[in-house]
């Protein structure tokens, strides 16, 4: 059955959820949910990598969330019902013939309906969350931002995705947006949006056998740290074209590669704290080892 209402206990924990997009393929709610977290209280949802690992990535954000009552929403896709690269990161855009399937089974949707379950248990009244995403997480949220409805996100920080969706309609999904039926105002609303480019600048291995490497994704660059700068670089020169604003940043972490646990608390102190920790303070908290 269709979750339509999503009510959460307090503390750390898993849901399953099955979705309208893809009721046969069912994925799970990594949580945390403070004691005094209420109604009107700040929501992150955060996309994990490509290991899929929700529960991972919902515990980088535990000491956050208690530190400013956040209630931590990690849509966890795992990877039998969810395999490769096309069912996530690129949201069953496609069919393996490369068609582009109904836009009503992408899991794009995901994020906004698990929302909209909370509201309808009383979880939460809040009209508008933060989204973070980092590595495949980082591809699954622009690339969301891109097709889907912004109303439910009032920011975003995409950290070290390893490669970019192009804001161009000249060129075919997934590299551009183009052949998905939308419009250069599509273009324009996606430009406006507030977007953060989350860069660690020591994410530059260029043998990662995880750091993909086909052709349209290494024309953006050797690495992700530099493929982080083409895509701001191509984005600010087509809304140059277009006439119109691009509301995208870059921000560069300093001493920090592929890790996804320094990559949450540097998200997290420059949402909640207005700026990123001290030098040493993102290493030092927790383990260095990359968090795919």
């Amino acid at each position: 059955m269709i979750t339509k209402s999503l009510d959460l206990p307090r503390g750390r924990g898993v849901v399953p959820f099955i979705d309208v997009a893809q009721p046969d393929r069912p994925l799970d709610i990594n949580f945390y949910r403070p004691e005094r977290h209420g109604p009107e209280d700040e929501i992150v949802v955060v996309q994990h990598g490509m290991m899929r690992n929700g529960d991972d990535y919902r515990d980088f954000w535990i000491d956050a969330a208690e530190k400013h009552n956040l209630l931590i929403l990690a849509p966890t896709f795992g990877n039998d019902d969810y395999p490769g690269a096309e069912s996530y990161n690129n949201g069953l855009v496609l069919s393996a013939e490369g068609a582009v399937l109904a836009r009503e089974s992408w899991i794009y949707g995901v994020p906004a309906r698990v929302l909209e379950a909370l509201r309808t248990a009383g979880v939460t009244r809040r009209k508008t969350v933060k989204l973070f995403g980092h590595s495949a997480g980082g591809q699954f949220a622009h690339r969301m931002l891109a097709t889907q409805d912004h109303a439910p996100f009032e920011v975003s920080m995409c950290g070290n995705p390893g490669w970019y969706t192009l804001p161009t309609l000249d060129r075919a999904f997934p590299e551009g947006v183009g052949g998905l039926g939308l419009a250069e105002a599509d273009l324009v609303r996606w430009l406006a949006y507030p977007m953060t480019l989350l860069a660690g600048d020591r994410d530059i291995a260029t043998d990662d056998p995880n750091l993909p490497a086909n052709p349209e994704a290494l024309a953006q660059g050797p690495h992700r740290f530099a493929r982080s700068q083409f895509m701001l670089d191509f984005a600010q020169s087509e809304a140059a074209k277009l006439g119109v604003p691009c509301n995208w940043t870059r921000i560069v972490v300093p001493g920090i590669g592929h890790d996804g646990a320094a990559m949450s608390r540097a998200a997290a102190a420059l949402w909640f704290e207005g700026q990123l920790p001290a030098p040493g303070i993102l290493e030092t908290a927790g383990s260095s080892a990359p968090n795919w």
